[in-house]
């Protein structure tokens, strides 16, 4: 039960460093969790990338010719 308040005790007398060690701690844990999801929400049919002159049409207004 010690090690609860030394810990009590660092975040009243450091709140800044606790939030911030919290933080860091959710930057290293959430990737073990949120790349896995990820690779298992793949998409069964791929979206054709459209030509370069319908990109470049869409983005000026200006049909190329």
């Amino acid at each position: 039960m010690a090690v609860m308040e030394r810990l009590k005790m660092f975040v009243v007398q450091e709140p800044v460093v606790a939030a911030s060690c919290l933080i860091v701690g959710f930057g290293l844990f959430l990737p073990a969790f949120v790349r896995p999801m990820l690779d298992s929400f793949e998409s069964s049919k791929q979206v054709p990338l459209p030509a370069p002159s319908d990109v470049v049409t869409g983005i000026t207004g200006k049909k190329q010719g």
